[in-house]
């Protein structure tokens, strides 16, 4: 941590606080911007359940495509928050300070995006209560609980109750600085939210517990979600490439590797936008980059053992599927991408540390590790199920509609606008957390260097 920078508290809050005290001349643009994607979006989601799913491009037998990708692609997203915040809180890491909150944010508006698109693909998003609850007593239907349709919501529903809660007793003793800071009905909605905070010993022992608790909790947590949701495709035996054991360590640890990805993006935004160089700096960067070599090399390893356990098996469809895949246009073309954007490009630059350094390198990296995720979802659930038919006659090409491409882009639209709305109200940075690590900061001389150190008191 040769980076550290000593600030009093006065300075963090002026400096964290001074997107919630006053509005930044960009923001009003960038929210009309978003927020016009955000309502044609919403309009064109209207659209298709007024017209049906006839508007998409799904047929048969490829009736998943766009959306069940992209709800794959944000549940990954949000495990971005359990990853940096839970994980790192656990092992005391003291670099994930400016980072936890941030991740635990994008953990939540993920989730909340995510649960959308099994709506839309249902078509009639109404009928997905039949999925849920029993109905028609007289017959005796029930739900199939056997299913992973069933599970999913359960699971989902789960990790965004812990994971809203993990978020807001975080943000208590931050939501009492706003409270004493705001006047009118600025203060009475911080007081409200504030819960009494005063900060006296009990207060601070029992939030402190609280997020020790909630970290070990979610845990178990944030590997069933994304092994729950490997299993809508292993228990399908029907598709080829689906019936994989390796699935659920291999979506879990895929999730892993976009969501931290995606933390940097946002790290990279917020020290642009807020001016955050103090808070955010090119030492959280070295360290995220760090640790993204591991799971990405993991997440490599996984991807190539289950290209393997399907050749080794010597099943002719498999072999079939993996040759178009690999071999066949534009499915190749497809792969290559998502093989460069997901492990060559960014790992081949996070290997040197003035990459790992550089915020400019990090945050394109990071974009390009998510286009490679989005690609790898694709590239599991289409090829899969073009082939699934016997007859070659029913094997209809599969080319997502622009509803589809649109509702896509209302996703990032949406989850953009969410953040930036957060934003403005709280702290995107814990203030606690950032005086606490300068309490404990100090310096120390190791021969003719002076570096710094970090004290703690241990019972």
């Amino acid at each position: 941590m040769q980076q550290r920078r000593k600030l009093d508290q006065k300075q963090i809050n002026q400096e964290l606080l001074s997107g919630n005290l006053k509005t930044p001349k960009w923001y009003i643009p960038t929210m009309l911007f978003l927020g016009f994607f955000v309502v044609t979006g919403f309009a064109t989601i209207l659209y298709m359940f007024n017209k049906g799913l006839g508007v998409t491009g799904l047929s048969r037998p490829v009736y998943w495509g766009l959306f069940i990708t992209t709800f794959v692609f944000w549940v990954g997203i949000s495990h971005a928050g359990i990853m940096i915040s839970a994980i790192l809180r656990l092992t005391q890491a003291e670099w994930r300070r400016p980072v936890t909150r941030a991740a635990e944010l994008l953990t939540v508006f993920s989730l909340l995006t995510a649960l959308f698109f099994p709506l839309m693909h249902a078509g009639r998003p109404w009928r997905i209560v039949y999925w849920l609850m029993p109905y028609d007593f007289a017959r005796g239907i029930w739900p199939n609980v056997r299913s992973p349709l069933f599970w999913d919501p359960i699971a989902i529903g789960t990790y965004l109750t812990g994971s809203t809660l993990f978020l807001y007793i975080a943000l208590i003793p931050d939501l009492a600085v706003l409270r004493d800071r705001t006047t009118g009905w600025q203060k009475v909605f911080y007081t409200i939210l504030a819960l009494g905070w005063r900060g006296n010993p009990r207060q601070w022992l029992l939030q402190a517990v609280a997020g020790i608790l909630l970290s070990a909790l979610m845990l178990p947590i944030f590997v069933s979600v994304h092994s729950i949701v490997s299993w809508d495709f292993a228990i399908t035996p029907s598709v080829e490439g689906w019936h994989s054991t390796i699935f659920a360590p291999y979506f879990v640890i895929g999730a892993v590797h976009s969501g931290v990805s995606a933390v940097v993006t946002m790290m990279a935004l917020m020290r642009w936008l807020w001016k955050w160089n103090n808070h955010i700096r090119p030492e959280h960067f070295d360290a995220l980059a760090r640790l993204l070599i591991v799971v990405a090399t993991a997440w490599l390893g996984c991807t190539f053992l289950e290209l393997i356990f399907s050749v080794y098996g010597r099943e002719a469809p498999e072999i079939a599927l993996r040759e178009l895949m690999i071999f066949t246009w534009p499915w190749n073309l497809l792969f290559i991408i998502f093989l460069l954007t997901g492990y060559i490009i960014p790992v081949g630059f996070w290997i040197f540390k003035k990459a790992r350094n550089n915020i400019v390198i990090m945050f394109w990296t990071s974009i390009l590790v998510n286009v490679g995720m989005w690609l790898e979802r694709f590239l599991i659930i289409v090829p899969g199920l073009a082939r699934k038919q016997p007859f070659t006659f029913t094997w209809e090409a599969y080319t997502p509609s622009l509803v589809e491409w649109y509702i896509l882009v209302w996703s990032f639209a949406w989850v953009s606008f969410l953040m930036l709305l957060f934003a403005r109200f709280f702290p995107l940075i814990p203030l606690f957390e950032t005086k606490e690590s300068q309490v404990f900061t100090s310096e120390t001389k190791i021969g003719r260097a002076t570096v710094p150190v970090i004290y703690r008191e241990e019972d």
